[in-house]
């Protein structure tokens, strides 16, 4: 591997907790011998070296004489392990001082430093897990919202490996069939009827589910990008600290208070949205404020949505018209500020055509919190609308496996279209092409760029 050197079964060590203050912290190691190797350091030695697997063992680190602290040692054999090797979890007390003094200790005695994501690896080449898995680890860890660590739960369980294999499978008894009759053809016809074009159509379509499920899983792992943007007063800023729960932004009657962008991370009915609040819309002398204007346009040209923000007591102005109708991103036109029930403002036919991607409009009050779940709706419709929804079956959890699905899904359908003027055999290489691109997905069949690729990602002592 280029980035990253594993050497396999060489005892490793890492810290796996953060190194700052708490109740516990954790210490593992991997690897062959390495519980006799820790057990030099235990203050009983023998009890630890005759743990059986699953089992935890009480005692102290010691340095020589000098007792470290008071921990429990989790055992682990082979092959029963996270890492299919011998293994143990060393849970101490959880000041900074304590676990580094341990985790040094035991580099002294003859552990290696883990690199990153080396418990992972050696758990994928012994079999314990696949990429797909492997990578939802990653998943779980990063997951901002519920939805997404359910989702990443699930590709840990197996749920992609599952459905690719199913695939595979009937590729594989496809092959099966055309080689049969190539190698004891009874007729011309009876080669051709081997090749099952509706079942292999069939793949077709589940490996374009897969591939478009990707930009929905993606939308639920990385998040979206939701500016406020709007004319000074609009109330931007008092929508953003109800939509956050709490008053992150300065509110204030003078046009102008917000001169810079503040950003936070919220859960949209699951979906992470990082929610802008930016500087109000319009022609200023003030430099400081002029460059906050210039930020917001810039914000807006990235955003996944917009939330145009209109005083409803005001009405829509020249400038916000003229602002609109040069957004190229989707937009929802909300009336702010309607704290009477009876308030119904709303865009003229004219005012609706000036934008190009109107995603709606709607009342709201950010005073009261009138139409705060309208809002809410309205920003995951659109974000939806353009990501797709998320669907009961297995999702794919990465771009790795959305490319490497694509080109298998890309090869069976060369297939179809060339069994109807060329030989099987082109057929068949163009299904066992998907099949090594199926590998790819799980791991069955990768290169070293590529276990450098997801690895490299993860954190040390996962």
């Amino acid at each position: 591997m280029s980035g990253i050197s594993y050497t396999p079964d060489e005892p490793i060590v890492a810290i796996a907790t953060p190194l700052v203050p708490a109740a516990l912290g954790i210490v593992r190691v991997s690897g062959k011998s390495c519980i006799d190797l820790l057990a030099r350091t235990f203050s009983r030695p023998a009890a630890l070296r005759a743990a059986s697997g699953n089992t935890v063992v009480y005692g102290w680190i010691m340095q020589g004489a000098v007792r470290i602290d008071e921990v429990l040692v989790s055992v682990f054999r082979a092959p029963k392990s996270f890492t299919g090797e011998e293994m143990a979890e060393i849970t101490c007390h959880g000041g900074p001082a304590v676990i580094r003094a341990i985790y040094e200790l035991l580099c002294m005695q003859g552990f290696r430093r883990a690199e990153r994501g080396e418990f992972t690896f050696r758990a994928f080449l012994n079999g314990k897990t696949d990429l797909t898995r492997a990578e939802a680890v990653q998943e779980i860890i990063d997951s901002k919202s519920t939805v997404s660590r359910e989702r990443a739960a699930g590709r840990l369980a197996g749920s992609v490996y599952d459905e690719i294999n199913r695939i595979k499978q009937v590729i594989i008894d496809t092959i099966a069939a055309i080689e049969v009759e190539i190698e004891y053809p009874e007729d011309e016809q009876a080669i051709a009827d081997s090749f099952d074009v509706q079942g292999i159509e069939r793949v077709c379509t589940d490996l374009q589910q897969l591939v478009d499920s990707w930009r929905s899983e993606k939308l639920y792992q990385d998040g979206a990008q939701l500016v406020l943007c709007g004319r000074t007063n609009a109330g931007k800023s008092s929508i953003f600290n109800q939509l956050l729960k709490e008053e992150r932004a300065i509110v204030s009657s003078v046009a102008g208070t917000t001169r810079d962008w503040l950003e936070s991370w919220t859960s949209f009915d699951g979906i992470p949205v990082r929610v802008f609040d930016t500087a109000g819309i319009r022609e200023t002398t003030d430099s400081v404020e002029r460059q906050g204007v210039e930020l917001t346009h810039a914000l807006t040209e990235s955003a996944d949505v917009l939330a145009y923000i209109v005083d409803a007591a005001v009405g829509m102005q020249l400038d916000d018209e003229s602002f609109l109708s040069m957004t190229i991103r989707p937009v929802i036109v909300v009336w702010n500020k309607c704290d009477d029930e009876a308030q119904q403002p709303q865009l003229t036919d004219g005012q609706k055509k000036l934008i190009p991607q109107l995603g709606g409009e709607l009342l709201m009050s950010a005073k009261t919190g009138r139409g705060l779940a309208t809002f809410i709706s309205a920003v995951c419709a659109a974000l939806i609308k353009e990501n797709g929804v998320i669907h009961e079956q297995p999702g794919l959890g990465s771009a790795r496996q959305k490319n490497a699905v694509s080109e298998a899904l890309e090869r069976v359908r060369h297939a179809v279209r060339e069994s109807h003027q060329c030989t099987l055999d082109a057929v068949v290489q163009d299904l066992e092409d998907a099949l090594v691109w199926l590998g790819e997905v799980t791991g069955s069949v990768t290169s070293d760029d590529i276990l450098d690729s997801v690895f490299s990602r993860f954190c040390v002592g996962k």
